[in-house]
């Protein structure tokens, strides 16, 4: 990595995108959802840190729309696209989801990294977009860095170390 590339951070219910030589990183995954979209050939990656799957359960009238699966997955489509991704070329990685707290019940309203998931996978399916790899699930948060460069997702999961994906 050249002495110019910078770290894109992106915070819980945010997203941005970055070109090569930068790389993009989230941390903070618990049952939030890290969903990388890129367009490998022109080297341009975002980065969505979903909290929550659906924007129709929100009780605040101006919602973010960065916080949840359906909208953020479009607004990051539509951001990367517009700084010069192709649509047909763009790909995904995910990582998070864990389900960090057991409960008693197995009230649905818990499962929020399983339904993050799920949320997330169902708007890249509306948009054709195919999930390359992912690391997804288990009781451990994570932070991602991606980098547009390479396409590799680097993923430290709490008291599991690390891996590329």
């Amino acid at each position: 990595m050249n002495k110019t590339s910078e770290i894109v951070k992106v915070g819980i219910a945010d997203l941005n995108i970055t070109i090569a030589p930068n790389t993009i990183r989230t941390s903070g995954l618990g049952s939030c959802v890290g969903a990388v979209i890129y367009d490998l050939s022109k080297k341009i990656a975002g980065l969505a840190h979903i909290m929550l799957p659906d924007s129709s359960l929100a009780r605040e009238s101006s919602k973010n729309k960065y916080k949840y699966a359906d909208t953020a997955i479009t607004c990051l489509i539509e951001r990367l696209v517009h700084n010069g991704a192709r649509k047909y070329a763009l790909e995904a990685k995910l990582a998070g989801g864990a389900q960090m707290f057991q409960f008693a019940s197995n009230s649905d309203t818990m499962r929020i990294g399983p339904r993050n998931i799920e949320a997330v996978e169902k708007a890249l399916l509306f948009y054709k977009i195919p999930i390359v790899s992912s690391d997804l699930g288990g009781n451990s948060g994570r932070t991602i860095e991606f980098n547009p460069e390479t396409g590799l997702l680097h993923i430290r999961t709490i008291n599991k170390g690390e891996k590329y994906i």
